[in-house]
């Protein structure tokens, strides 16, 4: 049996990442190992493992990586902490290869072990671009460490091909998380109310805002800039309402975190902040929302497949294709407040209803386990850099 050892450190990741653990688990010919970091282990993040072990999956490995800062050296120094740790599990683990997903620190450090041991990586979400974040500069180096490569689009295949990739080792599968999207039994609007306790009202906002980390110390204004509107916005309309999921573990996360808690604390009939929600729950928040708003990658991935609006706010996802849905505006109130009052006017909506996203594939996780069963892993040294000039492209 091939063993297939899936890498996650955060709550969206595993989200993303569940359909194909899924479909290697079902594989009599494949071995599931998952190797779990980062939030996952945090109280603060809400010790997001359990949903994992809740999901029926058994985690052969932990290895904490966080420590109590966010600053530029702490995580450098959790990047550090992961390296060590990665490398011990892997020699115990002995994978015939890795899955990582994306462009985290957390991911960056897991590659290099991996690269240090010799095991093959399978790249998911390379060749995209997100220009304000240093996840942009994380996942080119992860792709050139990479021996298999599954992008979400044609434009991304050609980027990670333009680094030097071999054609044949990327694969254009489509986003993994649309996939979640039409298979899981999504909550309604009322069921949803329940499950989180809250009164959505007649139309709501979901909220998910992360540090530009290429940026200095911008989080605390961006974010203020976008409560106010918010403020204005549920003000105009006292039935308008505000899910808060948290920021990530990212460089002044901590600062978005607490400017969400005070304003919840302030605003408790009209926002309601959640650690994390889980996949089924985000993505039901996501189907009934009026717009998704901050700067998640979700926003630009997921929420077109459900025809729903999209507030981009700032330089984080910059680079990234877009769908119609998805509206970019700078990290100023007025900016934010112009955008709002653009997604949510009737004509746009109405505008959206015969949309297609750019992410959307059937079979997505399927299509990937077919090729980790099938890939050649025996070959990993890269003989050559695949010249486009020299292939006559």
């Amino acid at each position: 049996m091939r063993k297939i050892c899936v890498f996650t450190g955060t709550r969206a990741e595993y989200g993303l990442l569940k359909p194909l653990m899924d479909e290697i688990a079902r594989d009599k010919l494949l071995y599931l190992q998952l190797l779990v970091t980062g939030m996952h282990l945090s109280p603060e993040f809400g010790l997001t493992y359990k949903n994992i072990q809740e999901d029926g999956f058994e985690i052969n490995e932990d290895v904490e990586i966080l420590l109590s800062s966010d600053s530029p050296s702490g995580i450098s120094k959790s990047m550090g902490m992961g390296l060590i740790g990665y490398a011990e599990a892997l020699k115990r683990l002995s994978p015939d290869l890795v899955i990582i997903l994306g462009d985290r620190f957390e991911c960056m450090a897991m590659a290099c072990a991996c690269m240090n041991a010799r095991i093959p990586i399978g790249h998911i979400h390379g060749g995209e671009t997100t220009i304000g974040a240093v996840d942009e500069a994380f996942r080119h180096s992860i792709t050139k460490m990479s021996h298999l490569h599954f992008t979400s689009t044609d434009t991304y295949r050609e980027r990670v091909i333009q680094l030097g990739e071999q054609p044949d080792r990327v694969f254009n599968v489509g986003a993994i998380g649309v996939e979640n999207i039409r298979q899981l039994p999504l909550l309604s609007k009322r069921e949803l109310e329940k499950e989180i306790e809250f009164d959505l009202g007649e139309q709501y906002f979901l909220v998910t805002f992360h540090p530009v980390t290429l940026e200095y110390a911008t989080a605390q204004e961006q974010f203020e800039n976008l409560l106010a509107a918010l403020d204005e916005a549920t003000k105009n309309s006292a039935q308008t309402k505000i899910i808060f999921t948290r920021a990530n573990a990212d460089s002044e996360g901590r600062i978005i975190n607490q400017l969400i808690d005070d304003y919840v604390t302030q605003n408790p009939d009209t926002a309601i902040r959640l650690t994390s929600m889980g996949q089924l729950r985000y993505l039901s928040a996501m189907q009934h929302c009026a717009a998704v708003v901050g700067n998640s990658s979700s926003g630009v991935l997921e929420a077109p497949s459900f025809k729903v609006p999209t507030v981009n706010i700032g330089d984080r996802q910059k680079g990234r294709v877009r769908a119609e849905s998805v509206i970019d505006c700078q990290p100023t109130q007025d900016a934010i407040q112009q955008a709002l009052r653009k997604v949510l006017s009737p004509e746009f909506t109405q505008s959206l209803q015969n949309m297609v996203s750019p992410y959307e594939q059937d079979n997505t996780a399927r299509k990937i386990k077919d090729t980790l069963k099938s890939a050649d892993l025996g070959h990993i040294i890269k003989k050559e850099f695949y010249d486009l000039l020299s292939a006559g492209v």
